[in-house]
C-alpha cells in the first residue's frame, strides 16, 4: 500500500497534532524514539504503519512550539531514509484460533477461493507484528500471503467488533483484544489474552513478534477472559461524599484522561465535553485534571453522605437539592443525608458533578477515566456506588459568569468548526466544500467513541475517498472526520480507537470540542471549514475565557 503521508513531509492533523510521513513501520519506530526523547514529555507520540503521529495534550502547550522541537529528529530520519536498525525477528507466539467468524464466506469471495483455504493460508506460517496500536495490545500483523493481502476493509466498521475475534484487512492480520468499534473483517475468534493491565510493557506483543495462528483443540478456550483491573487502594484522607442512589442514563467518573500509553493501543479517554468539565473543577476549587462525575441524560440522584461542596456545569441540566431547584453552574454547599438530582439536560446531553478535592476513583495507568471502547477504567456507577473525593482547601469558586458554559441550541444545527485533514489527495477537489454544504443528523449508535452522521436529505453528493478509500493504519485524534467507503462521516470523540485507517478529510477545532461532546442522536450539525491560524486563535481566546469565568469566592462577601 502507497503511504498516505510522503516520507519525510509533516502535515497537520487538525489544530493539537501533525503526522509525519515515514518509510515502513521500522522506520516509524525509530523516529518515535527520537521524537519521544526530544520532546521530553511535551506531546504524545503514536507510530503507524507508515506515519508517526505527534499529538499536543496539554491544552496549554503550542503545537507550533511542539513542531519546532519535532525538526530536528524528523530531518535526521528525511536524511536517512529507511531505518537503518530494523527490529529483528522476536519470540514465536502460538494463537489457538476457531475459524468460524461472520466474514469468513465474504473473505473467501473476495479472495478468490473456499473458506477452508483462507483457514489453509492464514495457518500456513507466521505473521510479524509490524505495529502496536488501535486498541490495547492490537498488532498489525504483516506477513499475510495472496490473495488475503488483497482483502480490503469493510465498506462500514462495525460499531462493536466482540473481544477475541480474528480479522483481517488491507494486507494485515489482527486480534480484536477487547471489544470495539472495527472495519475488519471477522474470519475467527481466539481466547489468547494480548493485554494485561497488570504491569508494562501490557501488550503480549512487540514489533519484530511473531504469530502463527493454529486450528483450537476441541473444547480449547477461544472466548477471552475480562480484563483484571490493576490493584488500588484510597490514599490517605480520602473521604466518602456520595452514595449513588440512582445513576440515571449513564454515569462514569472522568478526570484529565490516559497520557503516555497510547503507544500500547490505550485511548486517552477523559471528558466528552473538556469545557464544562473544566469550568466544574474551577468552581470547586479543583486541578484542571481532578475526577468529576459526567452524566449522560438525566436521571441522576446521589445522596450526600459528608459535608462537601459540588458544582453541576454542563447541558443547562435542572439541579435540585431536597426537591427544590438550585441553580447550575454555582457552588452548592451539601450536608450529610441531603439529596442531590441531576434531571434533565436542556443544552446537550452531558453534565459534570466535581466535588472540592476531586472525585477518586480505580485507576488505570494513572487515570480513573472510565473508557467506552476497551472497557478501562471503573465502568458506568450503578445504585449503592460510593464516591469518595480527596482532600481539599480554599480557595472556592462561587459562581460561573453568564455564557460561560458549554450549552447547544438543537432548534438549528450545530456548527462545528473544521481545518482541513491531512488526506486532501484521497478526495476529489470540491470534497470539503461539499462536506461543508450539508446537514449531517447524528445517528443513534453514537458513543463516547465517535459520532456516526447522516445527511438529512439527498441534495447534496457526500464526498467520497478515491482508491477504495483505505489507508496505511495512523495515529488519529478527537475531532477527526474519517470518511469510510460508504462516505457516511464518523467524528471521532475521547474513547476512539488510537489508530485509524480511513482517510480524514476535516478535524473538528478543539475550540469547539466542548460542542461536539454535547451532540447527542438526533441532533442536526453542520461541519464549517475555518483556516488553522483561525482555529489556533480561536482557541486561545476560549483559553482565556475559561481563566476568567468563575466569578468570585465561596462565600461571596455581600456588603
Amino acid at each position: 500500500m502507497t503511504p498516505s503521508i510522503p516520507v519525510g513531509e509533516a502535515r497537520r492533523l487538525g489544530d493539537r497534532a501533525f503526522l509525519i510521513g515515514v518509510a515502513d513501520a521500522g522506520a516509524a519506530r525509530e523516529l518515535a524514539t527520537g521524537l519521544t526523547a526530544a520532546l521530553a514529555g511535551e506531546a504524545e507520540v503514536v507510530c503507524g504503519s507508515a506515519t508517526v503521529m505527534v499529538h499536543a495534550t496539554d491544552p496549554e502547550t503550542e503545537l507550533s512550539s511542539v513542531e519546532a522541537a519535532a525538526d530536528r529528529p524528523r530531518a535526521e530520519l528525511a536524511r536517512r531514509g529507511r531505518s537503518a536498525h530494523p527490529v529483528g525477528p522476536g519470540h514465536v507466539v502460538t494463537v489457538p484460533c476457531r475459524f468460524d467468524g461472520p466474514d469468513l464466506d465474504e473473505v473467501a469471495t473476495l479472495a478468490g477461493c473456499r473458506p477452508d483455504e483462507v483457514v489453509a493460508l492464514l495457518t500456513a506460517r507466521p505473521l510479524t507484528a509490524a505495529v502496536v496500536g488501535f486498541s490495547p495490545g492490537f498488532a498489525y500483523l504483516e506477513g499475510l500471503p495472496s490473495p488475503l493481502d488483497r482483502v480490503p476493509r469493510r465498506p462500514r466498521p462495525r460499531p462493536v467488533v466482540p473481544a477475541g475475534s480474528v480479522a483481517i484487512a488491507n494486507g494485515h492480520a489482527g486480534v480484536y483484544p477487547t471489544p470495539s468499534p472495527g472495519g475488519w473483517h471477522l474470519v475467527g475468534r481466539t481466547g489468547f489474552p494480548f493485554f494485561s493491565a497488570q504491569a508494562p510493557p501490557y501488550a503480549a506483543l512487540a514489533p519484530g513478534d511473531r504469530v502463527r495462528f493454529a486450528l483450537a483443540a476441541a473444547g480449547e478456550r477461544v472466548e477471552p477472559e475480562p480484563i483484571v483491573a490493576p490493584g488500588w487502594s484510597l490514599p490517605t484522607g480520602a473521604r466518602a461524599v456520595f452514595e449513588v442512589v440512582v445513576p440515571g442514563l449513564r454515569a462514569v467518573l472522568q478526570d484529565g484522561g490516559r497520557r503516555a500509553v497510547a503507544a500500547v493501543g490505550v485511548p486517552g479517554a477523559g471528558p466528552a465535553d473538556p469545557v464544562s468539565f473544566d469550568l466544574a473543577n474551577r468552581l470547586a476549587g479543583n486541578a484542571a485534571r481532578a475526577g468529576a462525575v459526567e452524566l449522560t441524560g438525566g436521571g441522576t440522584r446521589l445522596r450526600c453522605l459528608g459535608g462537601c461542596h459540588v458544582a453541576v456545569v454542563g447541558a443547562a441540566p435542572e439541579v435540585r437539592v431536597d426537591g427544590t431547584p438550585v441553580p447550575a453552574g454555582q457552588l452548592l454547599p451539601l450536608a450529610a443525608g441531603q439529596l442531590l438530582e441531576v434531571g434533565r439536560q436542556h443544552g446537550g446531553c452531558r453534565s459534570y458533578v466535581s466535588v472540592a478535592g476531586g472525585f477518586l476513583g480505580p485507576e488505570w495507568f494513572g487515570s480513573c477515566a472510565t473508557d467506552e471502547l476497551t472497557g478501562l477504567g471503573p465502568g458506568p456507577l450503578g445504585a449503592g456506588a460510593v464516591l469518595h473525593a480527596g482532600q481539599w482547601t480554599p480557595p472556592l469558586g462561587d459562581h460561573l459568569v453568564p455564557g460561560c458554559a458549554t450549552d447547544v441550541d438543537t432548534s438549528s444545527p450545530v456548527g462545528l468548526r473544521v481545518v482541513p485533514g491531512p488526506h486532501a489527495e484521497q478526495f476529489e477537489a470540491d470534497a470539503l466544500t461539499r462536506l461543508a454544504a450539508a446537514v449531517f443528523v447524528v445517528e443513534a449508535a453514537s458513543n463516547r467513541v465517535g459520532l456516526r452522521l447522516r445527511a438529512e436529505a439527498d441534495a447534496v453528493t457526500l464526498p467520497k475517498a478515491v482508491g477504495g478509500g483505505t489507508l496505511d493504519s495512523q495515529g488519529v485524534v478527537t475531532g477527526a472526520v474519517q470518511v469510510p467507503p460508504d462516505g457516511d462521516p464518523v467524528v471521532l470523540l475521547p474513547d476512539h480507537a488510537t489508530l485509524g485507517g480511513y482517510p480524514v478529510l476535516a478535524v473538528v477545532a478543539a475550540v469547539d470540542h466542548g460542542l461536539l461532546g454535547q451532540c447527542t442522536p438526533g441532533t442536526s450539525v453542520r461541519l464549517v471549514p475555518v483556516a488553522p491560524g483561525e482555529a489556533d486563535e480561536a482557541r486561545r481566546a476560549a483559553r482565556r475565557e475559561l481563566a476568567r469565568a468563575v466569578a468570585g469566592t465561596y462565600p461571596l462577601a455581600v456588603d
